[in-house]
């Protein structure tokens, strides 16, 4: 039997995000005046109370919990204004009383997490795969309140409403009498847990022992709390409904030796700020609600006591959101859309319109019916784009205090917001500031956008400049969302600044780095970051790499990242020249190895073309530094290889013809060559579709080339010509209409006839004979050759 000490306890069951049970709390407190607020709430984080509490703090906010070891977990405990915890541990601050959370230590908690994850893992591997779109086991947090069930949905059945939330707000949120409240929901709990716990334990049984363990370790902290000194009946309990009965019997206390063999897991706590699409059923949160910016205007409205003001508040607020996107609705359309509401909570009985009434008549009257007219505004007054702040340096781990300092000295704190915005960014010095860290604002924040980016922080993304050979130009877009929060501080595992976590992810990476690629994209990524020490790490990284390799498409890659990072070194004040030996260096072996990686099939050659281009472009933008003259022997070499990929010698020809290093009667000898007749059509076609991939223009003033091409097709055999047709396709797809209609105007000069009649005839519209010939080339069969 329970004592008459215990029977006293104040058991008070809530919502987690209830505006109506929040101010229910508040006036219960007043009443009774207790000495000690105990809170569902890992029992660690009770020193966080004070921060939770400071009046700097902006809810909504959480407590994050992350293991200090790898794997990384984390567990969170979020918190609106209109929480009744919440108000509940405001109420214990400003009255004196003690306050504490009670629930299982976070430690705990995760590493119970982590058993259950494992369940579902095997659970998962023991059934037929999961069709897509299926919740993935390895990304199922544990749910902080119960499941919505069939249960909840046939609640709402029988009371004729939408659904639960619907029956939850008529029903609680709009019960003002006094002391009803609390007695209502201690009779739902029990009468729930008595309907839903045999099904619970028979078809959730590890959530059922979860919950049971958390209870049992409750009921030992209010124990130990009346122990302490506390009269019961001055002791008050904040918790989820779910648990209110099973809390009001301090039977099957958690004992020592039970405590003692918990599993556990290493963790550390802080405190982050959290959004309200995070707290809102739209994010996947269990124990969220749809609406959670309305539910913040329902408390202000109970708090001020006018909350028959909430259906005008709402409704003229979607009114504006409208006129603001140039939907203009006039005061009395707003007025009519508040009776519909007040209509419909009537016709359910209520003495308030609930959300879904308010939302049926925005549609109806202010969307015209229509949807998609309010559904913006809707998203903006149900969901909001709120995010909370906490008082500067209050409960953050190192890194999160690094780059709260980081945002406050570049100027980025204004950005700390839901809303997605763009930021251009202009690294060079602007001479007209007077010091160094405003002239190189720009640069510093491009520095810490790319080091977050090193990090998995999702906080700047990088888009596509509008300058596109502007190396001093970037924009990004940025925008600050609670999973950003959980990375950062899932990085203070790797470093306490957030300097020191990229020098240690980079110098994990390359160590971890089997490609000269790799390599040369990490020192791109170091100098982007500013890690001038991991600069050089990679350089010595790649040197070594490079020594063995013959790969021509990633020599050519490489090479390119280190032209790229020498051109803007200057801009990005990085100390480049130790880098030119390395480029000299792979561009000599690109050079080396073209004519040995050029014997390749056509699949290959795509990246060759790639390389052979990059190559080039080195060769054009460093003559000062690398060994062009050798490139232009080596393209020669190639262009008159008759057995490298066709593809590849014409491209070869083709560079080699833009940069004037073949004379015009070489030119044409070599064309005459390769496409004289006799010559097999993937030789002569496929050699024409490399020469056609540049200087295209340059290609369609000479009317000899052309004269030659019709003359090879024409002397084709039926074979051969289908053949020829499949790379001649290829090499005229990436032409341009103009392009294409020029070269339709010279076979039309050269076959006599009249142009502009060519041209109509050969780039119109194609028969259905014609149509279906092409459809037959696309599945040609490559392996005959």
């Amino acid at each position: 039997m329970k004592s008459t000490a215990e029977a006293a306890v104040h058991i008070f069951g809530v919502r987690h995000l209830s505006p109506g049970g929040a101010k229910h709390v508040l006036d219960y407190l007043n009443e009774l005046q207790p000495t000690a607020v105990l809170i569902e709430g890992p029992a660690d984080a009770t020193p966080e109370i004070p921060h939770l509490v400071n009046p700097a703090t902006k809810p909504p906010i959480a407590v994050l919990a992350f293991t200090d070891d790898l794997p990384v977990r984390t567990v969170l405990w979020p918190f609106a204004v209109y929480s009744p915890e919440y108000q509940g541990l405001k109420w214990a601050q400003e009255n004196g009383a003690e306050c504490a959370f009670i629930d299982l230590p976070s430690s705990v908690t995760l590493a119970m997490k982590d058993a259950l994850l494992q369940k579902a893992r095997v659970a998962a591997e023991s059934q037929p795969e999961l069709p897509p779109g299926s919740p993935d086991p390895e990304k199922t947090e544990v749910d902080l309140a119960p499941a919505e069930s069939s249960i909840y949905t046939r609640i709402a059945e029988i009371a004729g409403e939408y659904d639960y939330d619907m029956y939850w707000e008529r029903n609680y949120e709009h019960n003002a009498s006094v002391g009803a409240y609390r007695e209502a929901i201690l009779a739902f709990s029990a009468e729930m847990r008595e309907l839903s716990e045999a099904a619970e334990q028979r078809e959730q049984p590890a959530e059922h022992a979860y919950n049971y363990v958390r209870e049992a370790y409750m009921r030992r902290q209010i124990q130990a709390t009346i122990a302490a000194g506390h009269d019961p009946g001055r002791i008050v309990v904040i918790c989820g409904a779910y648990h209110a009965a099973a809390l009001a019997e301090l039977k099957e206390v958690m004992s020592d030796s039970e405590l003692a063999v918990l599993p556990s897991r290493s963790t550390k706590l802080t405190l982050m700020p959290y959004s309200y699409y995070k707290l809102s059923t739209m994010s996947g949160y269990g124990a969220g609600n749809g609406a959670p910016h309305y539910f913040e205007l329902m408390w202000n409205a109970l708090k001020t006591g006018k909350q028959q003001e909430l259906p005008h508040t709402y409704l003229s607020t979607v009114a504006r959101l409208l006129r603001d996107n140039g939907t203009h609705r006039s005061t009395a359309e707003v007025i009519e859309a508040v009776r519909l509401a007040e209509s419909l909570a009537a016709l359910h009985g209520g003495s308030a319109p609930t959300h879904r009434d308010l939302r049926d008549s925005a549609q109806t009257l202010l969307g015209h019916g229509d949807l998609a007219v309010v559904a913006e505004a809707l998203a903006r007054i149900d969901v909001g784009t709120s995010i909370g702040s906490l008082a500067e340096g209050v409960s953050q781990t190192p890194i999160q205090d690094d780059l709260n300092r980081l945002f406050k000295k570049l100027k980025l704190t204004k950005y700390k917001t839901a809303v997605a915005d763009t930021l251009d960014l202009d690294l060079r010095e602007n001479r007209r500031v007077s010091s160094e860290e405003a002239a190189y604002l720009d640069l510093n924040r491009s520095l810490l956008f790319h080091r977050l980016s090193l990090l998995g922080v999702a906080f700047a993304k990088k888009q596509q400049s509008g300058q596109n050979a502007a190396t001093w130009s970037e924009s990004w877009v940025i925008q600050w969302t609670p999973e950003v929060e959980i990375q950062v501080v899932e990085s203070t595992l790797l470093g306490e600044t957030v300097e020191v976590a990229c020098a240690y992810v980079l110098r994990e990476k390359l160590g971890d780095c089997r490609s000269i690629a790799e390599a040369s994209a990490l020192i791109r990524v170091a100098c982007e970051c500013g890690m001038t020490s991991q600069m050089e790490e990679g350089r010595q990284t790649l040197q070594r790499l490079a020594a063995d390799s013959r790969d021509v498409v990633q020599i050519a890659a490489a090479a390119r990242e280190l032209s790229t990072i020498i051109s803007f070194g200057d801009i990005r004040r990085v100390d480049t020249v130790p880098l030119v030996p390395l480029l000299e260096q792979l561009f000599l072996r690109g050079c080396l190895f073209l004519l040995d990686a050029s014997n390749c099939n056509d699949e290959a050659a795509d990246g060759m073309v790639t390389a052979m281009n990059e190559l080039n472009r080195i060769g054009l933008d460093h003559s000062d530094t690398v060994d062009e003259a050798l490139w232009l022997q080596e393209l020669m070499f190639l262009s008159e290889r008759d057995d490298r990929n066709p593809r590849l010698s014409g491209f070869a020809c083709a560079i080699l013809m833009e940069r004037n290093a073949i004379t015009a009667g070489q030119c044409a000898a070599e064309v005459s060559r390769r496409l004289s007749p006799g010559i097999p059509a993937d030789l002569g076609a496929g050699w024409f579709e490399g020469l056609s991939m540049r200087n295209r223009y340059g290609l369609l003033s000479r009317m000899s080339l052309w004269g030659q091409l019709n003359d090879y097709i024409t002397s084709l055999q039926d074979e051969e010509f289908t053949r020829a047709l499949v790379f001649l396709r290829r090499a005229f797809s990436p032409f341009s209409p103009r392009e294409k209609t020029m070269v339709a105007e010279l076979l039309g000069e050269l076959w006599g006839v009249n142009v502009e009649q060519a041209a109509e005839i050969l780039t119109g519209e194609l028969k259905e004979e014609e149509t279906k010939m092409l459809d037959d080339l696309n599945d040609f069969d490559f392996e005959d050759f």
